[in-house]
């Protein structure tokens, strides 16, 4: 009988997307398959802290399938082992090692969105410590989180981007007007303030006058160093999924049909009351092609594995695409825009998350061929 992996679901974390995290870890949980995987779950505080649970886990009863039980069930208790606390200033790195996580799981399945989750960190940590785990590698999560390293790394693969620039934190708290004049005198309103690192739309906003434009710089400075300003075009929104490692496959291309109380794709309209999705998109097939082609290109040319969601404008008067933002750690709640592509392309939910774990395996053989320098 082949022995049944166990699967390390890393979920929560201290970044601004730790809600959206809980909502994937729950809708994983409950649809990997229990015959071939015994699940571990791994819940990281919004103050650092990692705790799993000491007997078995229990799918339904344990964590049920709503975030609000999965945050209660993260909560300090006796029920759980606290595998790595957030020391005080004074004490050690790690209080307790990660590495004691290991022996029990043969797989992470990381499921934290944005900061400390897809952006190389926790790549890099299992990496070290010697466990595979799902998604893209170091490199490739640390530079599709930078939006402007990702637009500078896609403009220099030939795949468009819509014009952009980007100022620091320091130059914006240094001399503010110089900047916000620098921006005027580039950019047209209206226009988008983000932060150069970050998801969900966390931080985004449209700006149509300068003090607008005020505003929403300092708000994009409160959650990165780098603020990116993006010409706003009259578009819609089309996406494509990419799964695997060498032989890539392509989803068909879905639309987010944005709700008219929307200003954009925002926070709210993504996991509050989410935006109607249209798969497969009411788009010509050499158009769908294209965007499936260029979602290729740009996963070669960042450096993926694993998957990726690839979010493209579609300008509505020329019908030029657009490389929008690549997602390397996708929401992954059955509704959420990824496994929807993936299952319209052939692929059912539960036989993705297995395929997910497979890859994650193939990956980490495929690193083991690397000589190191010991």
């Amino acid at each position: 009988m082949t022995k049944k992996l166990s699967i390390g679901i890393l979920f929560g974390g201290r970044s601004s997307e730790h809600e959206a995290s809980l909502a994937s870890a729950a809708s994983v949980l409950k649809h990997l398959k229990q015959d071939k995987f015994d699940l571990v779950p791994i819940g990281i505080t919004q103050t650092g802290q990692w705790m799993t649970q000491t007997t078995p886990y229990e799918l339904q009863q344990q964590m049920a399938v709503t975030t609000q039980i999965i945050d209660a069930d993260m909560q300090e208790s006796t029920q759980h082992t606290i595998v790595v606390d957030t020391p005080a200033p004074s004490s050690p790195l790690m209080q307790h090692p990660l590495s004691s996580v290991a022996p029990k799981v043969d797989v992470i399945f990381p499921l934290l969105h944005g900061t400390y989750g897809e952006d190389g960190k926790l790549q890099g940590l299992l990496e070290m410590i010697g466990i595979p785990y799902v998604g893209c590698g170091v490199l490739g999560g640390a530079i599709s989180m930078d939006k402007e390293k990702t637009k500078q790394i896609l403009r220099a693969a030939g795949l468009p981007v819509v014009d952009y620039k980007s100022y620091r934190r320091a130059e914006l708290e240094r001399n503010p007007e110089k900047v916000l004049d620098d921006i005027e005198k580039n950019f047209d309103y209206p226009c988008f303030v983000k932060p150069s690192n970050g998801g969900s739309s966390i931080g985004v906003s449209k700006v149509r006058s300068r003090e607008e434009l005020r505003q929403a710089a300092y708000l994009a400075a409160n959650y990165d160093h780098k603020i990116l300003i993006e010409k706003a075009i009259e578009c819609r929104e089309v996406e494509c999924a990419i799964l695997g490692n060498e032989d890539l496959q392509a989803s068909v291309v879905g639309e987010v049909i944005i709700r008219d109380e929307c200003d954009f794709y925002d926070y709210h309209a993504k996991y509050v009351e989410p935006s109607t999705k249209i798969i497969p998109a009411l788009i010509s097939d050499d158009l769908a092609l294209e965007i499936q082609e260029q979602s290729i290109k740009a996963f070669r040319a960042l450096d993926l594995t694993s998957l990726a969601r690839f979010d493209f404008f579609l300008e509505k008067d020329t019908h030029n695409i657009y490389i929008n933002e690549v997602n390397t750690l996708p929401s992954f709640t059955e509704d959420c825009m990824y496994p929807k592509l993936c299952e319209a392309s052939g692929l059912a939910y539960p036989d993705l998350l297995e395929r997910l774990i497979e890859l994650a395996v193939e990956s980490y053989e495929d690193r083991q061929r690397n000589s190191s320098s010991s």
